[in-house]
């Protein structure tokens, strides 16, 4: 049965020595804002981690990241799922049935929506890249000895805040259910744990948050990510220099401040409060925002 109850997702993780989100149109830079010295990771990056994270589980995913013909894929979960059609095939399948699919194979034609949207993941701060240099394991030609060198970019260290929402409405079609909306929770956490590639180790779960509303209501409180704020141990907002400079979590305090005025005004609406949280993260106004969500906060430290 598709889920009746909308809910907002609040997601940070921290980042680093690593490359949070390579533009391979740019020599694989960071994807990055040079207005606000912003780094930005798209939702598209966000949807591969948990994907990958569901496969490691043995989910059926549309979308597994190998190079294949859309012939050949669903070719592939039809034979592995019992079913004629490719609409039949990708109603069984996780990730359509929650971020959606454009189809078009043949005689067959369909488009979901998705009922969960990612935005753009960005940094709650400035933060810096750098490229780095080594040599490669071989030489450039048989007769010399002189290794080529390679070059890459990372960044020393980010905490990066992204936001969704899974639109109740859109279910109704795909078929998303509550089980599927708890299985992305925990994917969203698991698989940035499993981000243990070259390019991707760094990567660390810092907080994860979900509101889940009453059956009925269908508002939000929106860009959850722009209503926090990464400050000074001791409250101060830092400066520029202060922000690129960050190593650690213990170089800063999470404001949440803004985020539970937010979640006050709406209390009344809301169901339960999923919250995981990294006890490396030292987060200011945390007893306040507990008071509030009284009897409805579920609170796990990870």
């Amino acid at each position: 049965m598709a889920f009746k109850n909308r809910r907002e997702i609040l997601f940070v993780y921290s980042v680093k020595d690593a490359n949070p989100n390579g533009d391979p149109l740019n020599a694989n830079h960071p994807r990055f804002d040079d207005s606000s010295g912003q780094i930005l990771v798209s939702d598209v990056r966000v949807k591969r981690t948990v994907r990958d994270q569901w496969l490691r589980e043995g989910r059926d995913v549309f979308v597994d990241g190998e190079s294949k013909t859309l012939a050949a894929r669903v070719e592939e979960l039809k034979k592995a799922l019992g079913v004629q059609s490719g609409k039949d095939a990708l109603a069984k399948c996780i990730d359509t049935k929650l971020f959606g699919v454009t189809f078009a194979l043949g005689k067959e034609s369909f488009a979901w929506t998705g009922p969960v949207q990612f935005k753009w993941g960005r940094s709650l701060h400035k933060a810096e890249v750098a490229m780095v240099q080594g040599t490669a394991a071989f030489a450039t030609k048989e007769t010399s000895e002189q290794r080529s060198f390679r070059s890459e970019y990372i960044v020393p260290f980010v905490v990066i805040g992204d936001y969704a929402i899974a639109n109740q409405y859109a279910s109704k079609t795909t078929g998303a259910t509550d089980e599927d909306l708890d299985l992305l929770f925990g994917a969203i956490w698991q698989g940035t744990t499993n981000l243990i590639t070259r390019s991707k180790v760094g990567h660390a779960p810092r907080l994860l948050m979900e509101i889940k509303y009453r059956d009925g209501f269908d508002g939000i409180i929106g860009s959850l990510d722009e209503k926090i704020a990464v400050t000074g141990n001791d409250g101060h907002i830092l400066s520029s220099d202060e922000q690129r400079s960050l190593r650690s979590c213990g170089d800063f305090s999470m404001d949440i401040s803004r985020l539970t005025e937010s979640v006050g005004r709406v209390n009344a609406d809301i169901e339960t409060v999923k919250l995981w949280l990294s006890p490396e993260l030292n987060i200011t106004n945390r007893l306040d925002l507990e008071k509030i969500l009284e009897g409805k906060l579920k609170l796990e430290a990870r």
